[in-house]
């Protein structure tokens, strides 16, 4: 059976880190809210469901015939070993968890970077305070997540190519997404770090060439960024030139 994703429809977000996992593996997925006569409904009934007993709080979350998984990085747990995207040693499968799990607090930051005060109120209600995060986000704390994520790569006993262990697993397509879209978010200032965390930057350009990934990225599939989205471009909001 297919596996199927439930996400908001129209946007990349957090399903699209279980998207890229699923497109390198050429695993057969339906993206459920972009289905005619399916759709966005079908997930909110799911989680609106009086009846099921794994109700997911939020999207994204997969299902795998009747198992319901939540969260990225829980779902990412599940399906690397599925799909050949995890190590092979138990140990350091946690490691690739721990790592996923750090990647979603940074996607976290990202998010409120625009919506620092309520997710319930427009960006436009909280410019002046979205000037300041992303301010303090630009200056601290990017460069503490990239050069993290950095001493990972160069400390990788197996080599400098992959995140943990010796190939290709989804936390690597995982940072792939995030260097996308904070270079969409906040081009100015990621090209003033440029040079600064060339292992990330390799790793970057390795995922985005992989044949699946490079035809996944030149479809309809992969839909573009918007102001709709976790990656906001707000210009004002990037460093200046």
């Amino acid at each position: 059976m297919a596996y199927e994703l439930y996400y908001w429809d129209g946007i990349q977000g957090r399903g699209e880190f279980v998207r890229l996992a699923l497109e390198e593996a050429a695993a057969q997925y339906t993206d459920v809210t972009r289905i005619a006569g399916r759709g966005t409904d079908e997930m909110l009934a799911i989680m609106g469901s009086k009846t099921e007993a794994h109700i997911p709080f939020a999207p994204p979350f997969l299902k795998d015939g009747d198992l319901i998984i939540p969260h990225v990085a829980n779902i990412l747990f599940y399906l690397g070993p599925r799909l050949g995207l995890a190590p092979e040693n138990d140990g350091l499968r946690y490691v690739a968890n721990g790592l996923q799990l750090t990647i979603t607090d940074f996607v976290a930051e990202v998010h409120d970077t625009h919506h620092p005060i309520s997710t319930g109120a427009y960006y436009e209600d909280q410019r002046d305070e979205a000037k300041a995060r992303s301010a303090a986000f630009i200056k601290d704390r990017i460069p503490k997540f990239l050069g993290y994520f950095e001493r990972v790569l160069q400390q990788n006993e197996n080599g400098t190519k992959h995140l943990v262990g010796n190939t290709l697993s989804y936390v690597d397509l995982s940072l792939f997404q995030v260097i996308e879209g904070l270079t969409y978010a906040f081009p100015k200032a990621m090209k003033s770090i440029r040079g600064r965390h060339a292992g990330i930057e390799a790793l970057h350009t390795q995922v985005g060439n992989r044949p699946n990934i490079a035809a996944y990225l030149r479809s309809d599939r992969r839909l573009p960024f918007s102001e709709d989205g976790i990656f906001r471009h707000y210009p004002e909001l990037d460093e200046p030139a």
